[in-house]
């Protein structure tokens, strides 16, 4: 309808008719007037005087008023400011008890994690929801970073000062994001696996070498800048490498998250497969925000400030590496604060190579077959008590050291316990007395850790004293040892740790920690519920009000006081409660405190509830037939003074703790230091008890190229025959000059992959500074380690099993040299007979004429031999072989390798112990007689 006004006239429909808001600007009359009221479906007629209409443009409507305005509640509200801030993040906010997520993210990942959805209705439509208790945080943390990858926002709840109240009555919050929680930025949640590192690895190119990347058509000297670090122990490492180099760093380091700048965000998948090699690896794209600082720079990051002299030592790509690793720590932390060790620089040429495809095929640290633990490498060496201990082992295993000097020293430890029985388990029990320091230490550096953390890192320093006295008073023969306790330095950490305990409290501590179990178990309390509109007075927390205290009284003299003024008010307490008995003829009533009703009476017992007239300042809260509770205006102001000078307790000890910390991060450097001495230890004591158990044997390292092994012994293989209660077959190895290559042939499961993969862990153990299963050993030094054992379809890049092996054998051609140890087995299979055979060889006389590495070549490819007798005349190779004996009716394999070529694969014998159906063997054995074989 439209009403008219002059050459102006107010368009509008029905409803905006009797919209108030659009009467009240047409016409106050129009809001008031009777013929509004009409009824439906009735006949209208409305007549208006020109006259009465206001003249002019129509005035604009007056804005809504806010508080009308449709709003999420405050919780909801501030859970969707930081979902919207955090974009990449599953967000959890704190909510009393409990950890909750909303809107999109609920159907999104609740189900992933096995939460139950739920809705929450308000003005705006039902709201999806989940939760869990927040004593369950780790346990869903972990599902969510390291099951599914996906970065946590934990948005915690902060009290607002002098505010009102919320709509229900309570306390008005803030919650805002605290910390960013991924897989390689973890600090001390309980799913970290304590004898891993947990890394956090940075990849850096420039600009101009991502651009070659991009185009495949990289320079040789192209390099990557690399750093990781250990934000759960304070690690940090930096280094430069070639681009193909990456893949073998990343299987080496293993990190639990990799960051790449923003730049890597438009890599193809292939290019990023290139990168980064084979596996998978929780990848994230930081953008950063801060321009490039030198390591000069990172001072406040770390424990102590970098020399001008080690800074200069620092490439760049590695310096813009160590930044983005830095920028993005601090951007998932944060403003927790960081204390990380300096960074330690490493190169290729400190240590051994040993590319991801052979720390695979080894089965360095896990199994091939299942990927565990059990059946690996370093599960057969590892005897080490501390955890820190297995993470040091772990690092030496897969980067054994290139340095004699190294090696050295570390088998002249193991010699030392190896000898010297009562010493060695002496270090042993202590060891086992000790807290994982490193990672102590870093809690205390990001401003967690408790007074059990205290008392555990004062016990360990203790230990490392101990220690000192054992190795000094253990005789003669312990030079080595000597020379590593001489290292520890204990002036200040060994005050520090004397304050501690004489500060701590450990009966007070261990009441704590029960009242804290109790507390969790959410034990219900026999007094009565308060009032559903009862307003409590501003509440004081728990854990200052259960009279239980970490620290002694005499910790300090503030402290003191304030312990000297509770106990006069306790006395007062006293005093009161017996003089309300006394009025109220009950020997019953108690004075209480809760933190729903605060301070409260308590009586048990019939007929008393008259009697409270004869008091002043009294109101009932609840009874029952045989209890009443009531409030007490003297009770009530006593219990608020005792409550402020519990809370000075409290503060004292709060105080007291934060110099702990102070003189901790003081004191860092040192710790550390004394951390790793005792990791070594660890290392050395635990592998000489190996050596002890085994009969192992002190390997002599030298600069030669050669390998002499003398009744050399797999070291996991052993270990599970003896369990099984048979033995393994011993057997030598003499590869090297003058002929440094061993054909090796033989029947299917007479041993030539274990023998190849054996010589190969025991040059690993030999240069990680372990002594070997053998009779003898003498290696030249090994740069590098190449293993083409087993393979396997790649089919999500569309390879075959020939295609991986082949991409192998290239890797090992291009990069051996005459320092490396190479073993393959079984190269040119998976084509035809003839086709394999000319790689094979091929691949062996290469190996003989352009890398002149140490080779262990295991083939069923008899036609080698032909071969290098007739192109390879001058020498070289050596022929050695397995063998199968027939005995009684049956046969056995003979696993001890003898000079010569066997020609004999016996397959046939494999397949019917293997359950072929054994008319399919005879056909085999017909086709065998009929082709003349």
């Amino acid at each position: 309808m439209c009403i008219r006004r002059g050459c102006h006239f107010a368009a509008c429909n029905r409803s905006s008719l009797f919209n108030p808001l659009f009467n009240r600007q047409l016409s106050p009359s129009l809001a008031t007037g009777p013929f509004l009221f009409f009824s439906r479906g009735a006949k209208r007629r409305t007549v208006l005087k020109a006259s009465s209409l206001p003249l002019g443009a129509l005035a604009p409507l007056q804005p809504v008023d806010a508080a009308e305005a449709k709003t999420y509640p405050t919780v909801l509200q501030q859970h969707l400011n930081n979902v919207r801030k955090y974009q990449d993040c599953v967000v959890l906010t704190r909510v009393g008890d409990f950890y909750e997520m909303y809107f999109d993210q609920v159907p999104k990942f609740a189900p992933l994690v096995n939460l139950k959805q739920a809705k929450r209705t308000t003005a705006l439509g039902d709201v999806p929801m989940a939760g869990f208790q927040h004593t369950q945080l780790d346990r869903y943390l972990k599902m969510f970073v390291r099951d599914l990858g996906q970065p946590v926002a934990i948005a915690e709840q902060f009290r607002l000062p002098n505010t009102d109240k919320d709509e229900a009555g309570g306390p008005m919050y803030d919650r805002k994001v605290t910390r960013i929680v991924t897989a390689g930025t973890l600090i001390d949640e309980t799913f970290i696996d304590p004898s891993e590192h947990n890394f956090l690895m940075a990849i850096h190119l420039d600009t101009a070498v991502l651009s070659r990347f991009e185009q495949n058509s990289c320079n040789e000297d192209d390099e990557a800048g690399i750093s990781w670090v250990d934000l759960s122990s304070g690690d940090f490492y930096t280094q430069t490498c070639n681009l193909g180099s990456i893949p073998s760093l990343l299987a080496r380091v293993s990190p639990s998250e990799v960051v790449l700048d923003s730049r890597f965000k438009d890599l193809s998948q292939d290019g990023m497969q290139r990168l980064l090699g084979e596996g998978s690896h929780h990848l994230h794209f930081h953008t950063l925000t801060q321009p490039l600082k030198p390591v000069a720079e990172w001072t406040p990051t770390l424990e102590r400030a970098v020399t001008a002299t080690e800074a200069a030592t620092f490439k760049e790509a590695e310096v813009a590496a160590g930044h983005l690793v830095l920028e993005y720590s601090r951007d998932r932390l944060i403003d927790a604060p960081i204390k990380l060790q300096a960074p330690i620089r490493r190169s290729n040429i400190d240590a051994m190579t040993i590319d991801s495809h052979s720390l695979r095929g080894l089965e360095v640290r896990s199994t091939l077959r299942d990927g565990t633990f059990q059946g690996s490498l370093l599960h057969a060496v590892r005897r080490t008590v501390t955890k820190s201990g297995a993470r040091l082992l772990d690092q030496r295993l897969v980067a054994p050291s290139m340095s004699f000097s190294v090696i050295n020293n570390r088998l002249d430890l193991v010699q030392e316990f190896k000898e010297n029985d009562a010493m060695r388990e002496d270090i042993r029990a202590l060891l086992r007395r000790t807290a994982d320091i490193r990672r102590l230490l870093q809690k205390f550096s990001v401003g967690r850790g408790d007074a059990d953390d205290l008392l555990a890192l004062a016990k360990s320093i203790d230990v490392m004293t101990e220690i000192t006295d054992v190795v000094r008073g253990s005789g003669d023969g312990t030079a080595a040892t000597l020379a590593a306790v001489s290292r520890l330095d204990m002036e200040g950490p060994s005050k520090l740790a004397r304050d501690i305990q004489k500060a701590i409290d450990v009966d007070g501590l261990n009441q704590s920690l029960v009242a804290e179990i109790e507390s969790s178990e959410g034990e219900e309390s026999e007094m009565v519920k308060p009032p559903r509109k009862t307003t409590n007075t501003r509440p004081v927390p728990d854990s200052a009000l259960n009279g239980v205290w970490i620290m002694r009284r005499d910790a300090s003299p503030t402290l003191k006081q304030a312990h000297d003024q509770v106990d006069k008010l306790l006395i007062s307490k006293d005093t009161l409660s017996h003089s309300l008995r006394k009025a109220l003829g009950t020997e019953t009533l108690t004075l209480k405190w809760s933190g729903q009703l605060g301070h409260f009476c308590h009586i048990k017992g019939k007929d008393t509830k008259g009697r409270l007239s004869s008091l002043s300042g009294v109101r009932s809260i609840g009874s029952t037939k045989s209890t009443l509770s009531f409030y007490i205006t003297s009770w009530t102001q006593l219990g608020s003074q005792i409550d402020s000078a519990k809370l000075l307790i409290r503060a004292a000890e709060d105080s007291i703790f934060e110099t702990f910390r102070t003189r901790i991060l003081t004191n860092l450097p040192t710790l550390r230091r004394n951390a790793s001495i005792l990791d070594e230890l660890d290392v050395a004591t635990s592998s000489a008890t190996l050596a002890r158990e085994q009969n192992l044997t002190r390997p002599i390292l030298d600069n030669s190229t050669t390998h002499q092994i003398i009744n050399g012994r797999h070291p996991t293989v052993t270990l599970n025959l003896i369990s099984s209660g048979r033995q393994f077959t011993p057997n030598d190895c003499n590869v090297g000059s003058p002929n440094k290559i061993y054909l090796i042939t033989g029947p299917n499961m007479a041993g030539k992959s274990t023998y190849l993969r054996q010589n190969a862990l025991l040059t690993i153990l030999a240069q990680t500074g372990l002594f070997l299963p053998c009779d003898f050993a003498r290696i030249g030094l090994v740069d590098k380690i190449f293993s083409r054992v087993g393979s396997s379809d790649s089919l999500h890049r569309d390879q075959s099993t020939f295609m991986v092996e082949m991409l192998e054998t290239a890797s090992i051609l291009k990069n051996a040299t005459r320092r490396s140890f190479v073993i393959m087995d079984e190269v040119g299979r998976g084509t035809t007979p003839e086709d394999g055979l000319a790689i094979a060889f091929a691949c062996l006389r290469y190996l003989h004429e352009v890398n002149r590495a140490r080779v262990l070549f295991a083939t069923h490819f008899h036609g080698v031999e032909t071969l290098v007798r007739r192109f390879l005349p001058e020498g070289g190779v050596e022929f050695w072989c397995t063998d199968l004996q027939e005995r009684e009716g049956g046969w056995v394999y003979v696993h001890r390798l003898r000079r010569g070529v066997n020609r004999q694969s016996h397959a046939l014998k494999v397949a019917r112990l293997a359950g072929l159906p054994e008319e399919a063997v005879k056909m085999a054995g017909r086709v065998l007689e009929e082709d003349g074989r």
